[in-house]
């Protein structure tokens, strides 16, 4: 079988634009230390940055400032950042491209995602996969029914406010992710970790960190159809929320030592949490405080049979959709289990292509209150189930993780 991946678009510079293939990874946990992430698609790369002195800020001119310990780890690296920032950064030779979880490398390029760069980082067509998964092991129930998927009425912000796009950069162009913002236990109220998949930052074993991961919360908010977001909307339209740079990373291991773009290694451990900072610097606000919510997470979810429904819900790229619109799929989730050593996924019926790839599923949670639960990984190309992993003790290692790097900020 093979695995949905994101978003993609082939534009490089001095070329025009080009889709290829892609399919959704699986997940790897891993810390990484960075000046910001990247965007969504069979994980690349992770970004972190250090909060304070270590924090991209803000000069009196407004202008995005680097610190020094920053700027001496790019050196430790032989990468110079203003080089980087004109452009070096799509140099992705063996040895720039970053794979370690503390080497991650990715400061902010001030205006790099504007509304047309975002709207072209929306092509998914997706490699062709069987839907037939008789053979796996393990726990697996019938191929579920395909559910089609509903498109989220507009504004996005008054019915998903949690929900957004995930934009970055990999050696083949730009690419797209679907994430969620969710809470924060040692900021409540005030959290700035977003969760998405692990392939949506990380590459997996034959590949590294992605770069220039952005988020953004209620993208093209309206409903905005392509067209009209080519004549040029104001980017309040497109990014009513701003655009959020990652600023730590972290996704699994597994998926940094088994995730591949097809196939399914790694999916069970598909999961990656994000922690963000505007691109224009520090407005006083939180993301969770700019976007007025943020969706708790749980760990232990229910056993499948005594969950009703789990709603998945992204930004589809692939055909018959073009990426642009928030759309979700609510089912009744069965089982898969790719190997009987790995842990077994929840899967359920739904139409979304490649680029919903690390939207979140929400269910009841064992206070009755939504929650998210998992988190789109694989699926067919034939766009008829999606798979997400089931969050475990590995899944709350890197959410507390995340968690605790901040918590004194």
């Amino acid at each position: 079988m093979r695995l949905i991946r994101p978003g993609f678009t082939g534009r490089r510079a001095g070329s025009a634009r080009r889709t290829r293939s892609t399919v959704l990874a699986t997940a790897a946990t891993a810390a990484v230390l960075a000046l910001t992430a990247t965007a969504c698609g069979p994980g690349d790369e992770q970004a972190a940055t250090e909060p304070s002195s270590s924090s991209a800020g803000q000069t009196s001119d407004g202008k995005i400032a680097i610190p020094d310990d920053l700027k001496d780890r790019l050196k430790e690296h032989g990468i110079d950042l203003d080089q980087w920032k004109s452009g070096d950064w799509k140099n992705w030779d063996k040895d720039k491209w970053l794979r370690e979880a503390k080497d991650y490398i990715n400061p902010i390029i001030e205006g790099l995602w504007d509304p047309d760069r975002m709207r072209d980082a929306d092509k998914a067509p997706e490699q062709p996969v069987d839907n037939d998964i008789s053979g796996d092991e393990g726990v697996t129930d019938p191929t579920p029914v395909p559910v089609r998927a509903v498109g989220v009425q507009t504004p996005y912000h008054d019915n998903a406010a949690e929900s957004g796009k995930l934009f970055f950069d990999g050696p083949e162009g730009s690419m797209v992710c679907s994430a969620t913002v969710v809470k924060d236990p040692a900021h409540p109220g005030k959290s700035n970790m977003v969760w998405t998949a692990g392939h949506c930052v990380h590459a997996g074993k034959k590949g590294g960190w992605y770069r220039n991961i952005a988020f953004v919360p209620s993208y093209n908010n309206s409903g905005l159809s392509t067209d009209e977001l080519r004549n040029n909307p104001p980017k309040e339209k497109v990014a009513p929320y701003g655009v959020w740079w990652g600023s730590w990373a972290q996704t699994s291991e597994q998926w940094i030592d088994q995730g591949a773009s097809v196939g399914g290694l790694g999916a069970p451990y598909d999961f990656a949490v994000l922690h963000v900072t505007p691109e224009k610097g520090s407005t006083g606000k939180s993301l969770e405080e700019t976007v007025g919510s943020a969706l708790p997470v749980e760990f232990n979810a229910p056993a499948v049979p005594k969950i009703a429904e789990m709603t998945a819900t992204g930004f589809p790229a692939a055909p018959p959709y073009d990426g642009q619109k928030l759309f979700r799929c609510a089912d009744k989730p069965g089982r898969l289990s790719l190997t009987r050593d790995d842990p077994t996924m929840y899967r359920i019926g739904c139409t979304m292509t490649g680029g919903s790839s690390g939207g979140g599923w929400v269910a009841a949670g064992q206070d009755g209150k939504p929650a998210l639960v998992s988190n789109t990984s694989i699926g067919p190309v034939t766009a008829g189930w999606l798979a997400g992993p089931r969050l475990g003790k590995e899944a709350k290692g890197v959410y507390d993780s995340v968690s605790k790097k901040y918590a004194g900020q």
